[in-house]
């Protein structure tokens, strides 16, 4: 992320990408320590691995396009998004898939369009659904909440071993369990809501672990806030069209679709309003088109859940509104100040009807 985009009227002095970045990364750390909690060492070795090699793609890039790799690495972009996208790995995932990841990241979805500011994807979204689409599979092997210090929690050394991929495949599906918006998506269409819950479906403590997750990406996003790192347009927006269909859908039948609250805290939804759609280098710029983009992708996160092969979505929706920034951009940008109407396209110099007109 980085604060790319000019305002339209006179306001205070922006604040520096290298801080900005750095906010947000103090942000995620509520966020980090509860999954670590709840779901062990793995988060660590996710993030950190994630974050070292974007660090070093990052200046490897920069260097062959002919500038000055420490330079650049102040901005602290590349490990921001490394960062993001090992929070958003299945914790203790091999050290081969954050790669691939992190290269799709930096290299492709940041590099190969020009860098910094010039990405039309936020960055560690297109390396996560590269990986979902890829490696399904190991991409929904999130380990079962067992804690950092429990008795049946893994030791260092375990997630190491499945760092480095020596696991044993049969080690892993018994270490691993459903989300809950994944065993939600996936119960049978005979069974109630009622019926599936009473069955006990997932590993024990999961519906907490992932609420108190939740809400500690929460805390995060009033520090980003407060700080007015971001503006409440995006997140409310999001958050708010993703209450609306979901109440209503639970309205209609409650046997079939999950509450509200389910929606909101038992996957990554708050996650995703503060630290992904509000990425100000993907995300639309206006007051108006913050709206219109966050309710988009709220809507989106709803309709792939529900109808859709993918439990969360929140990458696909935040992709796929990304597509659409520009054209939000052009039909809601505000007066610029001092003028008196949006200038949409309008030449501010016209051509005379004697001068030479270019093909």
């Amino acid at each position: 992320m980085s604060l790319m985009h000019a305002s339209t009227a006179p306001t205070r002095r922006p604040t520096a990408s290298g801080t900005l970045m750095g906010w947000v990364l103090v942000a995620t750390f509520p966020g980090i320590l509860m999954l670590t909690w709840h779901f062990g060492w793995g988060v660590i070795t996710n993030v950190v691995t994630a974050a070292g090699l974007a660090v070093g793609l990052e200046a490897l890039m920069v260097r062959l396009r002919g500038r000055a790799p420490l330079v650049a690495l102040r901005d602290n972009s590349a490990l921001l998004s490394g960062v993001l996208l090992g929070i958003s790995l299945p914790p203790g995932s091999a050290w081969w898939l954050i790669l691939v990841g992190t290269v799709a990241a930096i290299v492709v979805a940041k590099h190969l369009f020009g860098g910094l500011g010039q990405n039309p994807f936020n960055p560690a979204m297109v390396g996560y659904a590269l990986l979902l689409i890829s490696f399904p599979v190991a991409m929904t092997q999130w380990l079962s909440p067992q804690g950092l210090f429990g008795p049946e929690a893994l030791s260092l050394g375990d997630v190491l071993v499945r760092w480095a991929g020596l696991a044993e495949a049969s080690s892993l599906d018994s270490m691993s369990g459903a989300t809950p918006l994944d065993a939600f998506k996936h119960k049978p269409e005979a069974v109630m809501a009622s019926e599936f819950w009473a069955s006990d479906p997932l590993p024990a403590g999961s519906l907490a672990a992932w609420r108190s997750v939740a809400l500690a990406w929460l805390a995060g996003g009033a520090l980003l806030l407060y700080k007015r790192l971001i503006t409440w347009h995006i997140p409310i927006a999001m958050l708010g069209a993703m209450l609306v269909l979901t109440t209503l859908l639970y309205a209609i039948d409650p046997s079939h679709y999950g509450s509200p609250l389910f929606h909101l805290l038992g996957g990554a939804a708050l996650f995703g309003a503060f630290f992904i759609a509000t990425d100000p280098v993907s995300a639309a710029t206006s007051r108006k088109g913050k709206l219109y983009y966050g309710a988009a992708i709220g809507i989106l996160v709803m309709l792939i859940r529900s109808a859709g092969a993918y439990p969360d979505a929140v990458a696909f929706a935040v992709l796929l509104m990304n597509f659409a920034v520009p054209f939000i951009d052009y039909y809601t940008q505000p007066r610029t100040y001092g003028h008196a109407a949006p200038q949409r396209g309008i030449r501010l110099d016209p051509i005379d009807d004697d001068q030479e007109r270019l093909p």
